[in-house]
Formats: C-alpha cells, sequence, structure tokens
C-alpha cells in the first residue's frame, strides 16, 4: 500500500503543481422503506493538471479547452459511482425485488470556471446497465471564504431518464404483490444542494467536509419502494495537500 501511495504521488507530481490527499467516513441515507444509511470508507483525491483530473471520487480527461488567469473552459470524459442500489434482504419491504446494483456513470462533461464562480453541466450514462439510462446533471456554485474557513456551496438540477427511475424506483409485473402495487415511472427533473467546506490545521493539512441534500424527484416519490423525499449525504476527512 505504502508503494501504490508513493507511486501515485510520483506520477502525479510530474505533470501538477499541487495534489490533494485525504481519507473519510462517507454517509447516505437511503430513500427505500427500512433501508439503513450508507456507511463508508472514502478516498479524497484533488488533482488537475489540465490534461487529467480527480474532484473527490470523480475523475475525467479533458479534450478541448483553455484556461486563462480569469476564465477556465474545458470539455472532458468523466466517470463517478452511483451509490443507489439495494439488495432485497436489505428490508423486509424490499422482500421478492430484484437486487438494484451500485453502478459507473461515465460520458461527457462541460465546465466554466471564472474566478470563484463554478459551472458544470453533464451527460452520463451507465455502461454496465443494459437498457442505457442515462442523467443529465448541471451545477452552479460559488466559493467564498469567511476568516480560515472556505465554502464552496452549490445548486444542482438533475434529469433522471425513464430507464434510470424504473430501475431504482420502479416495481416490475414478477415484483408486484398486494402490498406493492406495479409501478412504471417516467423520467424527472430532481434538486440538490450542497456545499464543501475547508478549514486549515497547518498549511498542508486540513479538515474537509461536505453536506449534500438531494430532493427526489415526482417520479421516485410516487414509488411504493420508497419513504423519504430527499437522500441526505454527508463526507468528513482529513485531507494534505502536496505543493511541487
Amino acid at each position: 500500500m505504502k508503494t501504490v501511495l508513493f507511486l501515485c504521488i510520483t506520477f502525479f507530481s510530474l505533470f501538477a503543481e499541487k495534489l490533494t490527499l485525504g481519507l473519510g467516513a462517507y454517509t447516505q441515507t437511503q430513500p427505500y422503506k427500512g433501508v439503513d444509511p450508507l456507511f463508508t470508507p472514502s478516498p479524497v483525491i484533488f488533482y488537475d493538471n489540465s490534461l487529467l483530473y480527480i474532484r473527490w471520487t470523480r475523475g475525467g480527461i479533458y479534450f478541448l479547452g483553455d484556461k486563462t488567469e480569469d476564465l477556465s473552459w474545458g470539455f472532458s470524459l468523466t466517470a463517478q459511482p452511483r451509490p443507489y442500489g439495494y439488495k432485497s434482504s436489505d428490508s423486509s419491504y424490499l422482500a421478492g425485488m430484484q437486487t438494484k446494483k451500485n453502478s459507473l456513470e461515465a460520458g461527457l462533461a462541460f465546465s466554466l470556471q471564472k474566478e470563484k464562480l463554478f459551472f458544470e453541466v453533464m451527460l452520463l450514462s451507465d455502461p454496465l446497465y443494459e437498457k442505457k439510462a442515462y442523467v443529465v446533471q448541471s451545477e452552479l456554485g460559488y466559493s467564498f471564504e469567511i476568516g480560515a474557513l472556505t465554502l464552496y456551496p452549490g445548486a444542482m438540477l438533475y434529469y433522471h431518464s425513464r430507464a434510470f427511475n424504473e430501475y431504482y424506483y420502479g416495481v416490475g409485473a414478477n415484483e408486484a404483490k398486494s402490498q406493492r402495487d406495479l409501478y412504471l415511472p417516467g423520467g424527472a427533473f430532481s434538486f440538490a444542494l450542497h456545499s464543501y467546506l475547508s478549514y486549515p490545521l497547518s498549511p498542508k493539512l486540513s479538515v474537509f467536509a461536505q453536506l449534500k441534500a438531494h430532493t427526489l424527484s415526482s417520479e421516485a416519490k410516487k414509488s411504493p419502494l420508497t419513504q423519504d423525499k430527499a437522500i441526505y449525504s454527508s463526507l468528513l476527512s482529513l485531507i494534505y495537500t502536496f505543493d511541487y
């Protein structure tokens, strides 16, 4: 493990001025009836050399763009995990449902940053799911400081396709029973608010946190599988920045 970490740091240092590494605890509520929240260790990586980037657990490769002192923009191929799955054994209410796996989203992203203002839009599909469910995700954010504390609040708008909602929130004919009606949702929009927070403990060591509230779409709220109106997630981590 130490050898792998050393090789990663050495490789990244050849191409970037800054690399941030950390490890934290990630939690996420599940909207499904009777399902416990997700709790897992999570790596935290921030890195960008104008060709490759990693932002927490999402990575990408730029193929077109420009970066100046005042404005930067870029198109990239990107991928990130999708932790929305469940098993039929996760709760008694889900008994008889087919397992819905955690998966991967991958696609095209466009990002634009002007000073402290950030905008991004992504078109993502699931390369592991045969029905090719897709998501359109957009974000508008702004960074500012309160003393030593840095905040990065943002608002996000999503569109989840019919195939996405059917997979995670639908009830098929072979899954329906007397207490769980057949349900075939359509595509729908949803909204989220989130913020990153960073507080330095030393010139290189910081406390890093993320808080997010993601409202379920109207189609997800109507699902007989769900009981909550939003998915809440958080991350708390220590991060260390290597400067080159």
